[in-house]
């Protein structure tokens, strides 16, 4: 069995290192094609390969095609929106996640993020504390949960919304629950995105739900540039001279988000899960569901049907 990491932007050494263990103390082979510029080099790549892991690299139609030995993906990470499930699932490829692996790292970027944003990007003036401020955690998976631990040590006060996470769920974490996502952004001083992009939430955080936020809201995005309707929240910022908008995924619009100096910034790319301990979490764990998967059959974190 061939095991391939196909990463354009690639793992850090030791989690390879890591990855390599685990693959090779199963009896399998690992390959490994890092820092690719065209797709011609992961179509080549994946032509014998059995498992292969991914972080940000698409797979779609075409490169299952051309992967004609291929039994499982796995995606390095928590959103697998880079991953074709139906195609996957017509091609009969497994498709897994490895949930929870970059969730702290993720829920420490916020953090950064909001002390950043609440002392005006650090241009000298005086800013705001986060104590006693009331902090919105819109879905409460493994980011949501460490986002909400680590507000408590802030001293703020935490909120949750999640349409799949019951309420006493969330209240028994200790974070009162929202009745829905508009009461959400009523009545939080900061909303922290934490839902993937799927048809139901992109661009779901639009004019009218931002709106509602009191003066001075802050919105974080760590998630999805897809959920934000840029269009509208531009439109809307221009209105409203006191919302801010801070995030880790540079928006189509960012020229035009500049024009909002001390109020928008972006890191130049996606920083959530970019830790040591993350990158090394990630990759080992996928490493641990291709031997579980092709030695034992479990499919505990599969996606696709």
């Amino acid at each position: 069995m061939k095991v391939l990491i196909a990463t354009e932007k690639p793992f850090a050494a030791v989690a390879v290192e890591g990855i390599k263990k685990e693959i090779e103390a199963a009896g399998y082979e690992l390959a490994l094609l890092e820092k690719y510029t065209e797709k011609q080099q992961l179509l080549d790549a994946v032509a014998d390969v059995d498992a292969l892991i991914i972080r940000s690299d698409k797979v779609d139609n075409e490169v299952l095609d051309a992967a004609k030995q291929l039994k499982i993906v796995v995606r390095a990470g928590a959103g697998y929106d880079n991953v074709d499930l139906e195609a996957a699932t017509a091609h009969k490829v497994v498709v897994m996640n490895t949930p929870g692996q970059n969730s702290n790292a993720v829920a420490e970027l916020v953090f950064g993020l909001l002390v950043f944003a609440v002392r005006n990007f650090y241009n000298g003036k005086a800013g705001t504390e986060l104590m006693g401020k009331k902090l919105g955690i819109l879905a409460f998976g493994n980011v949501g949960r460490n986002v909400a631990r680590i507000a408590k040590g802030f001293g703020m006060e935490v909120c949750a919304y999640d349409a799949y996470c019951p309420a006493d769920v969330i209240e028994a974490a200790g974070v009162k629950a929202a009745k829905s996502q508009d009461e959400l952004f009523e009545t939080c001083d900061i909303v922290s995105l934490h839902i993937p992009a799927t048809p139901e939430t992109k661009q779901s955080i639009n004019k009218a739900l931002v709106g509602k936020m009191k003066k001075g809201g802050i919105v974080v995005n760590t998630a999805r540039k897809e959920v934000i309707n840029e269009d509208e929240l531009i439109e809307l910022m221009q209105e409203r001279t006191d919302l801010k908008y801070v995030t880790d995924i540079m928006p189509e619009a960012d020229q035009t988000f500049q024009q909002f100096e001390g109020r928008y910034f972006s890191t130049p790319k996606k920083m959530g899960a970019q830790t040591a301990e993350a990158n090394i979490n990630a990759g080992i764990a996928a490493a641990k569901q291709i031997v579980g998967f092709l030695r034992d059959g479990i499919t505990k974190f599969q996606v696709n049907k």
